[in-house]
């Protein structure tokens, strides 16, 4: 056995010894292993949407990306639960390391890809592992503190999300905006640059990552898992797909179908294995729980919608490059990390958080309003303040709905709550990915087809087919053909594959395009208000019990304290009763109360302690 393996055991045989009491060293060595992992997976939800705009021109494919961006999710989505479910059998930490490797294998894999399709199957890969990346931080942290006590630790994770997020639309520019960088093409490190963090990353978490577990014989739902794909690969598919097929076509009806089947198998399943369900259904006769997903659900619904959308519309309409794109983000970061901090430090005073979640609702809901009236000569400054805003509402809700649902449970379904939680959040991130850019490109081809109708646009167009300047380039001669022929097929998928003739055509005939563009993206924030205010009226409904001022592992210790004493004396009475009754003569003969007690305080199910 290595010196770093016995090392481990004993950091984590202290804590247990201990009660499952650490101390803040403790507390800040796991936190620095956490913060690493939890780097690599914020860093890459921020450094590819700024670059997806160069991805798709260079793979030819714009209106594809929403498959590379849905397949990372589904797959986020999917193994969530799952790694939740196996970190409370087999504890967190190996099931960290496997995240962390499997996400670099998709890294890889994702930074020699040669097509969109190609692309969203590597980031399916790399989806799967950061499901694990995103979720099990957040369980550990329910392991070690108190609900209330997360507060004054929180700001060293809000702390990485914000370096992430600042750094990562920065350096995706970057990258994405050089031609070759050690004779890569330079998007390509927008997803090689994973591996050396992500090796740096993997050998923290190795050195640093140890706690203890209680290992527990339990069953593995694989059915459940199962029928979590079948009910939502589907419907995924046909939110993706059914501008396309059509939304009432037999390849959509039978996605409805299949989805159908799949979440009533889901709930069979999950109701026959009981606790050891993937998601077990006990957890929702919590009411809080109950609403607090609700809320993740549509709240992920928004929150992805606008990170996905905001760089395409300064990107394409506004003309930024990804680098300059990157930096404009920043309002949204800068309003999430100071209400994240202001909430944060105010629920570890107060011990409640009912209020967050309403004022959260409210901001975002504020700010998708104003994101309604984008156009393409709307002030830089007005959509810095929608993305503010919204940035002020999303700090006040992801925190605080982890924290609630964490909080209504007990401390043996800590890792299966969060991950229950952080599911549901990325079904509505995904869903809310999947119609957002399926909405766009639905309207896109009227959008623009009625820009071009418009009586200044074809006095533009009249004057630039007259201009030799202009008829002298062949990308201009190539719209103005269009616009001759009436070819409204061509003029409305103009914008659905390489888009970087908009930057070098006249600007007469880029305006219809470009306004189009700024028009379906602005309808397409109607829904997304219109889902935040759901969220804003049921939050009004959130019952929010006070904060509790034990963490689940101190908790779990005082639990299985009570079982062993429990189990003592059961078997001493049995021993003791044996001792007065004749030889041969049976427990059950004697109580049949006492067997049970007995086999379930010295059977294969008894909690054992690693």
């Amino acid at each position: 056995m290595s010196r770093a393996s016995t090392s481990g055991k004993a950091r984590a045989q202290s804590i247990k010894d201990a009660g499952g009491v650490m101390s803040h060293r403790q507390i800040m060595v796991i936190i620095f292993a956490l913060m690493a992992g939890m780097f690599l997976a914020a860093l890459d939800q921020t450094i590819v949407g700024t670059s997806m705009r160069t991805i798709s021109d260079d793979l030819h494919g714009l209106s594809l990306q929403a498959w590379v961006t849905t397949a990372y999710l589904i797959m986020s989505t999917i193994s969530t639960p799952i790694y939740g479910k196996l970190s409370d059998i087999f504890g967190r930490r190996p099931l960290f390391i496997i995240a962390i490797t499997i996400f670099l294998v998709g890294s890889l894999l994702a930074g020699i890809s040669t097509s969109m399709y190609e692309l969203a199957v590597f980031r399916g890969i790399q989806g799967l592992g950061a499901g694990g990346l995103m979720a099990l931080p957040l369980a550990i942290m329910g392991d070690m503190l108190a609900p209330r006590e997360r507060a004054k630790y929180q700001g060293y994770f809000l702390a990485t999300f914000g370096i992430a997020s600042v750094i990562g639309p920065l350096l995706g520019g970057l990258l994405a905006g050089s031609n070759e960088i050690l004779g890569i093409t330079g998007w390509r490190w927008v997803f090689l640059i994973n591996l050396p963090i992500g090796i740096v990353a993997l050998a923290v978490v190795l050195k640093f990552l140890h706690l203890p577990h209680t290992k527990r014989t339990v069953r593995i739902d694989w059915w459940g898992a199962a029928m979590v794909v079948l009910a939502l690969v589907p419907l995924l598919l046909v939110a993706e797909q059914g501008r396309e097929w059509g939304w009432g076509s037999a390849g959509a009806w039978l996605c409805y179908v299949l989805s159908a089947v799949g979440i009533a198998a889901f709930i069979v399943a999950e109701r026959r294995m009981g606790d050891d369900a993937l998601i077990p259904l006990k957890l929702f006769r919590s009411s809080t729980f109950s609403m607090a997903t609700v809320l993740g659900v549509l709240v992920g619904f928004g929150m992805f919608g606008a990170m996905m959308t905001i760089p395409l519309y300064l990107q394409i309409v506004q003309g930024r490059t990804p680098t300059e794109s990157g930096f404009l983000m920043l309002p949204m970061i800068l309003g999430l990390m100071i209400s994240s901090i202001v909430s944060g430090q105010m629920i570890a005073r107060t011990g409640r958080y009912k209020k967050f979640p309403v004022m959260g609702t409210a901001f975002m809901a504020v700010g998708f309003y104003l994101m309604t009236y984008l156009t393409v000569d709307k002030p830089l400054y007005f959509v810095m303040i929608a993305m503010f805003m919204i940035g002020l509402g999303l700090g006040q809700m992801m925190q605080t709905l982890t924290i609630a649902s964490q909080n209504s449970v007990g401390p043996r379904d800590i890792g299966v709550a969060t991950s229950a939680s952080t599911f549901f959040r990325q079904i509505g991130g995904t869903l809310g990915t999947a119609v957002v850019f399926s909405f766009i490109f639905t309207r896109l081809p009227t959008t623009v087809a009625d820009a071009f109708s418009w009586t200044s646009t074809q006095q533009g167009i009249a004057a630039a087919a007259t201009d030799p300047a202009v008829t002298g380039n062949p990308a201009n001669t190539q719209v103005l053909g269009w616009i001759q022929n009436q070819d409204v097929a061509a003029i409305g998928s103009a914008l659905n594959g390489d888009t970087a003739f908009l930057s070098v055509i006249d600007p007469r005939l880029a305006y219809p395009f470009l306004s189009g563009f700024s028009y379906a993206i602005a309808s397409v924030f109607w829904i997304t208000l219109a889902v935040i205010l759901v969220a804003f009226v049921l939050a009004l409904f959130l019952k929010a019990p006070p904060l509790r001022a034990k963490s689940a592992m101190q908790e779990a210790s005082d639990l299985d304290a009570r079982d062993d004493v429990l189990a003592a004396e059961a078997l001493a009475a049995a021993n003791l009763t044996g001792a007065m009754i004749e030889p041969g003569t049976s427990s059950e003969q004697l109580d049949p109360d006492a067997a049970p007690a007995v086999a379930a305080a010295t059977g294969p199910d008894a909690p054992r302690h690693a």
